[in-house]
């Protein structure tokens, strides 16, 4: 079954309260099982990957938030996308996380290069059409005097004597319960196995250099504040392997004019009071630009005028949000004597059918708020 269609918490075995340190346990316990290095079982490798994906949510606060109230629709229209899961490399992603190797073994010194973080800022306007942004950032690239090698050319690169070769190095402990194998890096090779004698000069053994490059980011229309873009094979150099990948986290700057909940967008007007009785024609500021808004004689304060489909696109959908108008009617705050007795006159010939409601004023503003 298709993992969109199976329920995370249902996956890791764990229940829907579950505290974080839960989380991470139930994942360990099942990549330990489902890993097709580990297991025969024919449907290991589709097992594993929807686990992996089920941690990728439910270990991430924000993730785990909207899969919560909106489920696999709600992180879909979130932004999010399962990660590729690369085999060879989760080794190294576990010793990362977890502190040791979670299926045993060398490491083969080819591991994948680490990620790199990126930040970009951008206005609401633009989240709502997209753009491309040049996005400066450092990255290790693999040295070209020595081929990322880490020796100088010519030079003689022997074995590590402390782990043989192997990169790793074992503890083994007895109790009652029987032996414990605890494999970690050798702490005198870093985990390649080889001994350097003469360090190259450009990057002084570390195989990498730091460099200064610029990547065009598409920021794709309807993106929401703090979501990442991922960019695969575009960060660190690995030792000899694969490079990491770019995650690109995007800002929208509030905008003074409108507020965002969602795909849809609230903005307010103010008509003086005889525009609100009268009724009145506007400038209204909206996301694709100045637009004219009708408003009927009789407005009241507190009207929403919806002007569907002019609000966010829906990211990785279909569609766009609303623009709701919220509307203030202002109250003269200073009359002159002329200005009072035209009150106080109209006060006089106003009858009851002069502020007669409109039956459906209030269905009208429920229905605005759906």
């Amino acid at each position: 079954m298709a993992t969109t269609e199976r329920d995370y918490y249902e996956l890791l075995g764990v229940s829907r309260n579950a505290s974080e340190s839960e989380i991470k346990k139930a994942f360990r316990s099942l990549a330990r099982e489902l890993h097709p290095d580990v297991s025969d079982a024919p449907d290991a490798e589709e097992r594993f990957r929807e686990v992996v994906e089920a941690y990728e949510v439910l270990s991430k606060s924000e993730t785990r938030q909207l899969y919560d109230r909106y489920g696999h629709a709600g992180l879909r229209s979130g932004g999010f996308t399962p990660g590729s899961v690369d085999f060879g490399s989760l080794s190294d992603l576990f010793a990362a996380f977890f502190g040791d190797d979670l299926f045993g073994g060398a490491r083969s010194g080819r591991g994948r290069g680490a990620d790199v973080a990126a930040e970009v800022e951008i206005e609401l306007v633009e989240a709502a059409r997209g753009v491309t942004r040049e996005v400066p950032y450092d990255v290790a690239v693999e040295c070209a005097r020595c081929g990322g090698a880490g020796a100088e050319p010519g030079s003689e690169v022997t074995t590590c004597p402390t782990c043989g070769g192997s990169g790793r190095l074992q503890q083994i402990s007895r109790s009652l319960f029987g032996e414990f194998v605890r494999t970690q890096g050798c702490p005198e090779c870093g985990g390649t196995g080889r001994r350097i004698e003469q360090p190259c000069s450009d990057c002084r053994g570390a195989g990498s250099v730091i460099e200064q490059r610029t990547l065009a980011v598409e920021i794709p229309a309807g993106i929401h504040d703090g979501q990442r873009i991922r960019l695969t094979g575009r960060g660190h150099a690995g030792a000899g392997g694969r490079a990491g990948d770019v995650y690109v986290q995007v800002r929208v700057r509030p905008d003074p004019r409108f507020v965002r909940e969602g795909d849809d967008i609230f903005s307010t007007v103010d008509l003086t009071m005889t525009q609100a009785a009268l009724g009145t024609t506007i400038q209204l500021a909206t996301l694709d630009g100045e637009t004219e808004l009708a408003l009927d004689a009789g407005t009241q304060p507190g009207t929403v005028v919806v002007l569907h489909g002019k609000g966010m696109p829906v990211l990785q959908g279909f569609g766009r949000g609303d623009h709701r108008v919220l509307v203030n009617v202002l109250v003269p705050r200073n009359l002159t004597d002329e200005q009072r007795r035209a009150l106080e006159e109209f006060e006089r010939t106003a009858g009851e059918e002069t502020y007669a409601a409109d039956e459906g004023f209030f269905q009208k503003l429920k229905s605005a708020f759906r």
